[in-house]
């Protein structure tokens, strides 16, 4: 079981504890608690030996828009053996209490990865409807479409978001080099 800790317990504690958020690099840059360090879910699998060694010294939270990925993370890590609490609400949390974002220097603000879903979403159902006028049967893309939000609300995964995430528009050029940095940061005791 993951334990949650609201942004008010973050808030006083967020000097001693290591965040991790677990957004996609254009996310990250675009709005982030302040000294968090940023892991991306689809990377967190060999980020495991460097946030372990972090654990050791300390607490680790994890975070992400809303939860649903931190939620993911923390289960990834339990399994590994890597205790991690879980920031509830996430950055919308922290920013609707009033908690300033720090954002990357020189990075466009990109759109947070639930909107890009719905765009994404929204534009293949109308396609399939609009195209199904001149092409019957291909309004099941938009049933398909729909079927895999569906989904993704029951079982609260995306696949159509971690499929956006390794866009290059959200993996900014050189952010590999800034996991290496992250995760070296982690190993030798940065917060």
């Amino acid at each position: 079981m993951t334990t949650p800790l609201t942004v008010d317990q973050l808030r006083p504690r967020l000097h001693r504890l290591t965040v991790i958020d677990v957004r996609s690099p254009g996310e990250f840059a675009g709005g982030h608690i302040p000294g968090t360090h940023n892991v991306p879910l689809d990377r967190l699998a060999e980020a495991v030996p460097a946030l372990r060694v972090a654990a050791g010294r300390g607490e680790l939270a994890v975070t992400c828009a809303s939860g649903a990925r931190a939620l993911d993370a923390c289960e990834q890590l339990a399994a590994a053996g890597v205790p991690a609490l879980l920031v509830d609400g996430g950055t919308a949390a922290w920013a609707a209490n009033g908690g300033a974002l720090n954002r990357v220097p020189g990075r466009p603000v990109r759109w947070a990865m639930d909107r890009q879903v719905r765009l994404v979403a929204g534009s293949l159902v109308l396609a399939g409807l609009v195209v199904d006028v001149a092409v019957p049967g291909v309004r099941w893309v938009s049933a398909a479409v729909g079927g895999g939000l569906l989904f993704s609300a029951v079982s609260n995964t995306c696949a159509m978001g971690s499929l956006l995430g390794r866009l290059p528009y959200n993996r900014p050029r050189g952010s590999g080099a800034e996991l290496d940095a992250t995760l070296a940061a982690l190993r030798d005791g940065g917060r």
